[in-house]
């Protein structure tokens, strides 16, 4: 017998049965209400963007993207430049920006950005080699020339015997920096040195220059207590932001031509995500290079190309 049959049949009509019933009636309702919803919640769920990744559908569709960067040039060129023109595109660029730049290739292998832009080819090729991973480039954008800088002299003729200089102390900006060096007639490396070079290498040093090894980034705050340090652009812009450079001209510079263009990495997985191939092609284009030469006027110089 039914529950109504029950509640109505004689005299068993109370206050309480009516609430009995209710309280039935609504909870069949709620019931049925939800069961519905959830299927529709969970088509709505899905990510738009199709990929493996960090990057996501927002609610009115637009698909987040998240790329790591140092400060300058390359999140500057993200902000001021990218996400303007990926927006259009319905996709949200979030620069996630890293003061310490070896953190940035392992939060991408651990999911936490969907693509980098701070390392040049070299720099990435060692990591992989070094780490067993497979980060992949897919666009050339820019140079950052190394310079050779001081607070205490302005020419290389006033470099005295037994002088310090500061290098990078990673493997491939420190052999970079050896290179310069080496361009610039301070010292001579063994045949065949290339940017895997170290301070092993050198065969002819006629000054007696004492080499320092400095982590890339901290290098123009150590200017002070050196006679010499080479320094990588991105870093020698910052200092000129913050008025810590004595003498902001480097003294000797890297040829143009340099093979350590900078780069738009991803997870292989990812190369062929529709989203970051529209950030590829924003990052090759004519927006970025005008951007670049007129903001940087030399010390960032433009190398765009996709690579995959």
């Amino acid at each position: 017998m039914g529950v109504l049959s029950l509640v109505f049949s004689g005299r068993r009509w109370t206050r309480r049965a009516a609430v009995l019933v209710a309280t039935l009636l609504i909870a069949v309702l709620v019931a049925g209400c939800g069961a519905g919803g959830a299927g529709s919640s969970g088509e709505q769920g899905d990510n738009p963007a199709g990929g493996n990744g960090s990057g996501s559908g927002g609610t009115s569709g637009t698909v987040t993207l998240k790329v790591g960067a140092t400060a300058v040039p390359h999140a500057e060129i993200l902000r001021d430049v990218a996400a303007p023109a990926l927006e259009e595109q319905g996709i949200k660029l979030e620069v996630m920006e890293f003061s310490d730049y070896t953190k940035l290739n392992p939060a991408l292998v651990d999911g936490e950005l969907d693509a980098n832009y701070f390392q040049h080819i070299p720099y990435l090729d060692q990591f992989n080699k070094d780490h067993g991973t497979n980060i992949t480039p897919v666009a050339k954008v820019h140079i950052e020339p190394m310079g050779l800088y001081s607070d205490k002299i302005t020419s290389l003729d006033q470099l005295q015997d037994g002088a310090t200089v500061a290098i990078p102390n990673d493997p491939t900006n420190g052999g970079r920096a050896l290179l310069l060096l080496q361009a610039a007639g301070l010292v001579k490396l063994k045949d065949g040195a290339d940017y895997t070079a170290t301070v092993r290498d050198i065969v002819e040093n006629p000054k007696n220059l004492q080499i320092r090894e400095v982590a890339a980034e901290l290098i123009p705050r150590t200017l002070a207590d050196v006679d010499l340090a080479a320094i990588n652009t991105n870093y020698v812009l910052e200092a000129k932001e913050a008025g810590a450079l004595k003498n902001p001209d480097p003294l000797f510079v890297e040829d143009a031509d340099s093979p350590f263009a900078n780069v738009l990495a991803v997870r292989p997985e990812d190369v062929n995500r529709p989203e970051i191939q529209a950030l590829a092609e924003i990052l090759v284009g004519p927006e970025v290079k005008q951007y670049i030469e007129e903001h940087y006027q030399g010390a960032v110089v433009p190398a765009q190309a996709l690579i995959q």
